[in-house]
């Protein structure tokens, strides 16, 4: 005689199995979906490593998969129970594309966000830093600026260089637009020359880059916290009650 399935052996099979979703969503995207506090109203967004984009890097390199943060972002934006998006950054850049993709997505959010650069956000990771309504930027954290570069088979053509050009004015146009710094000192960084080793371009600490105007200021988790508790607090107060305050 067959013995029949108690509750207990059908609950033990569910928490497996979300033990398994949970595992896999973790090896996917880098992340769990757990709240970090109960009824938690902000979400937490995380771009280590190199930004991947069309080109699926190596295995044994860390990276981010843009394709995965652009659906995170929507379900930010059309979550009601989400009001604030803190941006964790430690990359060294990657695809120009991608991160600019990532980087209009964010800047186009609704909602109250606030970017970290913690380590490094280099190259590409410089717009997308930016393009958060309050960045910060941790004291010992570094940000390199350099022209654009192009890997693989270059074509010759004075073409290639024209679209290069284009490309790299897109990075421009996108920083100065969503940051204090002047345009004329963003490209005095950029092609800086002595600054990098076999290279042209500036590494900027946490400090310059304040002082420069490309980061609001300098902070961590407790400082970006408290900036996006004052946004959303901002955010949800109607027109009147602004209005009464200024």
């Amino acid at each position: 005689m067959e013995k029949e399935p108690s509750k207990k052996d059908d609950q033990n099979q569910g928490d497996e199995a979300n033990n398994s979703s949970l595992v896999q969503k973790i090896q996917q995207l880098g992340q769990s979906n757990v709240p970090q506090a109960p009824d938690s109203n902000i979400h937490v967004l995380s771009i280590i490593g190199q930004v991947e984009g069309h080109v699926q890097l190596p295995a044994q390199n860390k990276t981010t998969k843009y394709e995965h943060l652009l659906p995170q972002l929507i379900a930010v934006e059309q979550n009601p129970k989400i009001e604030g998006l803190i941006i964790l950054l430690n990359t060294v850049g990657g695809d120009v594309e991608a991160g600019l993709a990532l980087s209009e997505m964010i800047s186009s959010i609704s909602k109250p966000t606030v970017s970290i650069v913690l380590g490094g956000g280099h190259s590409i990771g410089v717009p997308i830093a930016v393009s958060a309504d309050h960045s910060f930027i941790a004291p010992t954290a570094t940000m390199t600026i350099h022209p654009i570069r192009l890997n693989g088979l270059v074509i010759g053509v004075p073409q290639t260089f024209e679209y290069m050009d284009k490309m790299q004015d897109r990075v421009i146009d996108f920083v100065i637009h969503h940051s204090n710094i002047e345009e004329e000192k963003f490209k005095e960084l950029m092609f800086a020359k002595g600054n990098l080793t076999r290279d042209i371009g500036t590494n900027v600490i946490g400090t310059d880059a304040v002082e420069y105007g490309l980061i609001d200021g300098v902070g961590g988790v407790s400082q970006a916290m408290v900036k996006l508790s004052e946004m959303i607090g901002d955010n949800n107060q109607g027109p009147e009650e602004q209005q009464v305050i200024q």
